[in-house]
């Protein structure tokens, strides 16, 4: 829809974001009758000299019990000559709708009708490079989309994806099959509290960290883990440990440790405390025949929620990264 507004034509379609200015917000109506929200970042603000991604969109699916909220990613993309969008998947976030259940999944493979739609707003087949970027669960839902799309992304980004049980592919192996019959039979039933809040003190300005979101969205401890949700990760890591064919060059970030005990201290600051690294960097090399994995020193699980020097090592790896690969991913 559109409307004339000081003698320009303006798509009154998307609305101010809760992010503030150079942020706006679109509602995506699904096939199924659920909503899921797609986030633009535009700016004056010219991108720099040689911007390695100029010409390319740019979306960002974020990962469990999360939203998007990383305007400094969003800023990174436009200075590096992107056009940015990131997407709250439905029942997440800015596309949660009173009733649903928070984060309420049966197969990732739900999010298809999501990610076509949010391909659509950008105007996926213009002939622009598509970058897809995907955190953690985010990660592993983009990693199976782009094996079974073929010939529509240029690249996947993927920053600590979840791609592997933390207890590694035996343990996977050993408790799906009982997740999954829960699953069938009470896909809503909550398992046992796994995030005793680690990770949020690390990050939120409430405990002395840097980032501030907002709760209902980002709850200090998750949303609750149905064995549903579970059930269609597994699932996901499942396809991925068959071993993936995607046919365009990958980077997974990751950090160069992990901290998974269920204490607090300063370590979980600067190492990733819901992924096993060492197992997760071993199964990217699943996922297709041109696999790059980058470890930093010191990064948290969402890398770009890491401090500015980490961040900064992450943004110049992308980089690098792109400007070997992007203008040769015919």
């Amino acid at each position: 829809m559109f409307s004339l507004l000081n003698n320009q034509w303006v798509d009154t379609l998307w609305k101010k974001d809760v992010l503030g200015p150079g942020f706006e917000q679109r509602e995506l109506a699904l096939p199924n009758g659920a909503v899921a929200t797609i986030i633009r970042y535009e700016s004056a603000e010219e991108p720099d000299h040689y911007p390695v991604a100029a010409g390319a969109d740019v979306l960002y699916v974020h990962g469990w019990s999360d939203y998007f909220f990383q305007q400094k990613l969003a800023r990174f993309w436009h200075r590096d000559g992107a056009r940015f969008y990131a997407l709250d998947l439905h029942n997440y976030g800015r596309s949660l709708r009173p009733g649903n259940t928070p984060g309420f999944i049966r197969d990732l493979r739900d999010y298809d009708p999501d990610i076509a739609a949010a391909l659509e707003v950008i105007g996926c087949g213009s002939g622009r490079p598509l970058i897809l970027l995907g955190h953690s669960a985010g990660g592993l839902t983009l990693s199976w989309w782009v094996h079974r799309h073929p010939g529509i992304a240029t690249a996947l980004i993927l920053n600590s994806p979840w791609l592997e049980f933390q207890g590694a592919e035996i343990g996977r192996r050993a408790i799906s099959p009982l997740v999954q019959l829960q699953a069938h039979r009470h896909p809503l039933a909550p398992l046992p509290v796994q995030d005793p809040g680690i990770y949020s003190r690390s990050l939120s300005s409430e405990f002395g960290g840097q980032w501030t979101y907002d709760k209902r969205w980002r709850p200090y401890r998750g949303f609750p883990v149905t064995s549903s949700f579970l059930n269609a990760v597994f699932q996901a890591q499942n396809a991925v440990d068959a071993g993936f064919s995607i046919d365009v060059p990958v980077l997974t970030l990751l950090s160069s440790r992990d901290y998974l005990q269920p204490r607090w201290t300063e370590t979980a600051t600067e190492a990733d405390v819901a992924l096993n690294v060492d197992v997760v960097a071993h199964r990217a090399l699943s996922l297709g025949n041109n696999v790059t994995v980058l470890r930093i020193p010191k990064a948290v699980h969402d890398i770009f929620l890491s401090p500015a020097p980490v961040r900064k090592i992450a943004y110049r790896g992308i980089e690098r990264w792109l400007g070997g690969y992007l203008n040769n991913c015919d």
